[in-house]
């Protein structure tokens, strides 16, 4: 068994780390986590700057046959009426981002049991013809193996018909890659293989991705490290996870409500671990939007470099109860707060705008 002095070492050295020993840094005081979270991302990512992309969230549905026992946001949560937006909502929506100098848009809508691979196809077609410099970051795997299965084609086809149609990304919304979790709160989405494989076929299509980890669903910390694992092994064998993003899981107002949440240690020390772990991915997000501001600008002296996007007109989350909501000039403060230089990049993190 490996003592802590000598795994202290090891990540000071800047050695991968294997699963078996990160296990140790959940027993680490928070404080020498933290520096050694921070050391590893100047290993990763030398600079001080945070980026932030000027970024929005249209959920053109809530109507999803998934069901999730954790989300508070589709139709049969009975917390929101069910919904369907026309496309004409979809562009107005993509206009008001580009008036306020928005660059990127999240088109997300969960699994809806009518909707075939013509009917995405012709959204993202839609936006692209009307707006063709905006960046489409949109779908989800889930939402992309159910394409698949509705039009009976492979998700290979899937991606590249999407890709055609103007599809520039597609973030890797991963949930907990643990299938033992998966079945117990998201039974009707996709497994951890299949997720894999959708990775593996954006990469084939010549896309990025980003992974993300939603935690505190009753997992253990050698299920924590499963699912870093498996990002890690992903992104030795394609390189286009652009960035990780992990967050707390919100059990207020869904099935899930008897569950104690996630503390604001165990997001800073699932800050650092992912850092210290995750040696091939260059940005990891502070997630202001589940966490809190306060304890993302902490993350930003533990391993994140980046702050994500200011999410205008973010749902999803909102439906939990939690009412996080930024704007660009306080991104810009709380990132000079934390001695860090504030910068608005694109979607392929190349820098648009630097506040010095």
């Amino acid at each position: 068994m490996i003592t802590n002095n000598e795994l202290f070492h090891k990540i000071y050295h800047g050695d991968r780390i294997p699963p078996e020993e990160v296990l140790h840094l959940f027993s680490w005081d928070l404080i020498d986590l933290g520096k050694a979270g921070d050391m590893r991302r100047r290993l990763a990512y030398p600079k001080e700057d945070v980026g932030f992309i000027m970024d929005r969230i249209v959920n053109f549905t809530n109507i999803c046959e998934a069901a999730c026992a954790f989300c508070a946001f589709h139709a049969r949560a009975n917390l929101i009426p069910s919904y369907e937006l026309t496309m004409d909502d979809i562009l107005r929506k993509v206009e008001e981002l580009i008036a306020v100098g928005g660059t990127q848009i999240m088109l997300q809508g969960g699994l809806h049991p009518d909707y075939t691979l013509r009917k995405y196809i012709d959204i993202v077609d839609t936006v692209k013809k009307r707006f063709p410099k905006i960046y489409l970051h949109s779908f989800s795997p889930a939402e992309l193996v159910h394409m698949s299965r509705k039009s009976a084609l492979p998700v290979d086809d899937v991606v590249k018909a999407l890709k055609d149609a103007g599809l520039d990304s597609v973030p890797g919304a991963s949930d907990l890659l643990v299938d033992r979790v998966r079945k117990k709160v998201s039974p009707k989405k996709i497994t951890v293989d299949e997720w894999r494989e959708v990775i593996f076929s954006l990469y084939r299509n010549e896309m990025k991705s980003s992974a993300t980890m939603t935690y505190g669903m009753g997992e253990t910390h050698e299920e924590k490290i499963e699912h870093l694992k498996i990002i890690r092994e992903v992104q030795d064998d394609t390189g286009i996870l652009q960035a990780f993003i992990p967050w707390s899981f919100s059990p207020a107002r869904t099935r899930m409500a008897n569950m104690l949440p996630a503390t604001g240690i165990d997001y800073l020390k699932m800050v650092a671990i992912a850092r210290i772990f995750l040696d091939n991915i260059i940005y990891i997000q502070a997630g202001w939007l589940t966490e809190g501001l306060k304890l993302a600008q902490i993350a930003l002296t533990m391993g994140a470099n980046d702050m994500g996007g200011v999410l205008m007109e973010e749902i999803v989350v909102k439906a939990t109860g939690i009412k996080t909501s930024t704007h660009h000039q306080e991104l810009v403060r709380i990132i000079k707060n934390a001695g860090k230089i504030p910068v608005q990049r694109d979607s392929r993190y190349h820098v648009i705008r630097r506040f010095g």
